[in-house]
Parts: C-alpha cells; sequence; structure tokens
C-alpha cells in the first residue's frame, strides 16, 4: 500500500497519533525547561573564581554566540546527526541513537547530562577558547523522578584534552571553548552529555542577591579567607561588603556566598573548595524552591547577562514556577577519592592524577546511574593506560594500577 493511501485510509487514526506525539513532545520540553531554569539559577555557583588573584570583572553584555547575536541561546554541542560531541561509538550504539540494536541498554538514557562551567568573564566571548573553566560540573536529572545528582570534576585533573594531548582537564576550554570542553568530557568518560551551560562571574552576587540570599554552616577555619576575598572583590567590583564575623548557619548575600566558594586553603584544599561549590548550589536550590515566581524571574534575568548554553530562553522562562519538583539528592567528586592521587607531572605542572581511568569511569557510571554492571569504553580503556604510562614516571609508586 502506497504511503498516500496509507493516510487516505486511516486519516483520523494518524491524526490523533500525530496529535499525541505532538503533546507529548511539548511535555518533554516543559519538562527539560523545568530542569535547566534550574540549573541557569544554580550554574553562578560553579562559577571560576579567577584562581588565587583577586582580579575580576563583569562579562561583556554583549551577545555571547560565536556569531555575535545578542542571544546567547544560539550554541550547540551536537553534529549534524543530533550526536553529541565526543560520545564514541559504543556509547551511540548503547543509547539506541545509530538506529542498531544495542547489545545492553544504557541505564543513563533515562538521564539528562548538563555540563556545568565556570568561567573566566574578564574573557569577552564565553563560547571561545581563551577562558579555563575551573569550575567543572556534570548535572545529571533523572527524567522520571527529578532528581538531580552533581559530581564536580576537579580542574587539574589529568586527561586527554582533544588530540591526544594530555593535561590538566580544564585547558579543553582553554583551547576550543565549549565545543571542545564538552568533547573532553564525554569522551573520557563514556558520557552522553547533550547541553551545556557556561556561567561568568558577574552574575553569581546579583543571583543571590535576588533570591533573598542563601543558608551556609561557615565554620571556624573559613571565616578569615570568605573576608579576605570579600575584600578583594568588593574593590574590584566597587560594592560593600559585611564581613561575616560569627561561625554557624547563617544567611549570606551575593557576596558571601561568592566569596565562601573561591576558599581553597583550608583542609581538603581544592577538592574542598569544590565540595563548598557544591554546597552552594543545594543551598540555591532549596532557596529558589520557596522564592516567589517574580524572584526567580529577576534571579535569571540577572545570570542570563554572564550565561552561554545550548538552551532556550522562552522555554526555561515558562517554566519557572514549578521548581520545587526538583531535588539534588546525591553529590561527589571525580576522580573518586580512594582512585585519585596527585603530584607534579613534568611541564604540566600539579595534576589530579586518576589512578585507573578505567575504574573511576567505572564509578562513575555506579554513581550517577546505578549501573552495576557498566563496562568501559575502548576509547577509555585506551586513555587510561595511557595516563598511567605519562604519569607513573612523575609519580612512581603512586600510580600502582592501571
Amino acid at each position: 500500500m502506497s504511503t498516500q493511501n496509507k493516510n487516505q485510509s486511516s486519516g483520523k487514526t494518524n491524526v490523533s497519533r500525530e496529535e499525541r506525539n505532538r503533546r507529548k513532545k511539548t511535555r518533554n520540553i516543559i519538562l527539560i525547561a523545568v530542569e535547566i531554569v534550574i540549573l541557569l539559577l544554580l550554574a553562578g555557583v560553579c562559577v571560576y573564581l579567577f584562581g588565587d588573584s583577586c582580579g575580576l570583572g563583569i562579562g561583556s553584555k554583549k551577545g555571547k554566540g560565536d556569531s555575535g547575536s545578542n542571544n546567547p541561546f544560539t550554541n550547540k554541542v551536537s553534529d549534524e546527526d543530533g550526536i553529541p560531541l565526543g560520545a564514541n561509538e559504543e556509547i551511540v550504539q548503547s543509547m539506541g541513537t545509530d538506529n542498531q540494536e544495542a547489545e545492553r541498554e544504557n541505564p543513563m538514557k533515562n538521564y539528562r547530562l548538563i555540563a556545568l562551567f565556570g568561567v573566566d568573564s574578564r574573557v569577552e566571548n564565553l563560547t571561545s577558547g581563551n577562558n579555563r573553566s575551573d569550575t567543572i560540573m556534570i548535572a545529571a536529572i533523572n527524567k522520571e523522578t527529578n532528581d538531580i545528582k552533581l559530581v564536580s570534576v576537579y580542574r587539574d585533573t589529568y586527561l586527554n584534552v582533544g588530540d591526544d594531548y594530555y593535561c590538566k582537564c580544564n585547558t579543553a576550554y582553554a583551547l576550543g571553548g565549549y565545543e571542545q570542553a564538552v568533547t573532553m568530557l564525554n569522551s573520557n568518560l563514556d558520557l552522553y552529555i547533550e547541553d551545556y551551560i557556561t556561567i561568568g562571574f558577574a552574575g553569581l552576587i546579583d543571583a543571590v542577591d535576588a533570591l533573598g540570599g542563601i543558608y551556609i554552616d561557615v565554620d571556624s577555619s573559613e571565616i578569615s579567607h570568605l573576608n579576605n576575598y570579600q575584600i578583594c572583590m568588593a574593590e574590584e567590583l566597587e560594592r560593600n561588603y559585611t564581613e561575616v564575623t560569627e561561625t554557624g548557619y547563617q544567611l549570606l548575600n551575593g557576596i558571601q556566598a561568592t566569596a565562601y566558594c573561591r576558599i581553597r586553603y583550608t583542609k581538603g584544599d581544592d577538592y574542598k573548595r569544590a565540595e563548598r561549590q557544591r554546597e552552594v548550589i543545594m543551598a540555591l536550590l532549596e532557596k529558589a524552591k520557596t522564592s516567589s515566581l517574580s524572584a526567580l524571574t529577576e534571579a535569571a534575568n540577572k545570570v542570563i547577562k554572564e550565561v552561554s548554553t545550548s538552551l532556550s530562553l522562552n522555554d526555561i522562562l515558562d517554566v519557572l514556577g514549578v521548581i520545587s519538583k526538583y531535588d539534588i539528592t546525591t553529590q561527589g567528586g571525580f576522580p573518586e577519592e580512594s582512585m585519585r592521587t596527585s603530584g607534579t607531572i613534568g611541564s604540566k605542572g600539579s595534576c589530579v592524577v586518576p589512578v585507573s581511568l578505567a575504574k573511576n569511569v567505572k564509578w562513575l557510571h555506579q554513581f550517577l546511574f546505578e549501573d552495576d554492571e557498566y563496562e568501559v569504553s575502548a576509547m577509555v580503556e585506551s586513555y587510561s593506560n595511557t595516563i598511567y604510562s605519562q604519569t607513573y614516571q612523575f609519580l612512581g609508586e603512586l600510580v600502582n594500577e592501571k
């Protein structure tokens, strides 16, 4: 039977099916938008706070896209076939996107993955190179339960950042912008990241203030560093600041929360700083869930000036009112604590080295997707062997497993 005759003989059925598909697509768009508005509001806490210097800056309010338009929502991290950049063939097949029957359905299909990058917003174009993404996070959003899992990828992690060049993973953004950074995450970690959000510095303080501040438990080892960072930012941004004088659970304003995210000189160093960033994200989500639509809209408007993403602003703004459905249930860091070491790797400097990248990736898939049966791809296995061979000569017995 011809396609035309099929349509004529079952027109009502086809129309009904098309309508159902249209409604399903609409619901999926709304679901995605809800996920992203949360992340957009929260991405500010992932901002790279310029290392050890006090040099800050407000990013350009011009368009962040490569085309120079005023719409920052114009970038993509998929190829012309819709395959995420850097996703290897084994992962593509397991996700069922290459029209081939997969040997095993990947539990990752039940999650939406979004990469969150914080960069130095003194560089005018957030999407381009010349930015080191000194905060890198992966948000895994369960499509059925709305639970969110967050993983920080430590910025000094020794990975293949592109073209078989191994270095600190935050170098990928500096070399090729968001595209190379997403490619780096997908290829090294066997992931299927379809979207990204990059945030500059200026949106963070205003977004936190728009929500009325967030509650954080500050301990005695953190107060002096928090206040020192406040002084730096206040001078650079020509803003006032309020000194934090007491320990304990308390309301922090925008500049205080930003300063808290920068602290790295207490026990735990950069690992602890990444943990603080995730702590602020969780606090910001809890505050957002009880905020009014007008406050959420104001916060989003503040953040948008310093954001670049592959997502639609209209979809985000349409569903600000349903933020209460989301919970961050789990958070952690990569490489996993028991499977990492650190040391100076020649000219690459001080790096965080995964003691067996393959075992860390297997752990990551169990942690994010509850996939106890995951076996890494041949590509990750190859990367893992190369990392071992390149770091063993510097770290010796510290790297004792392939």
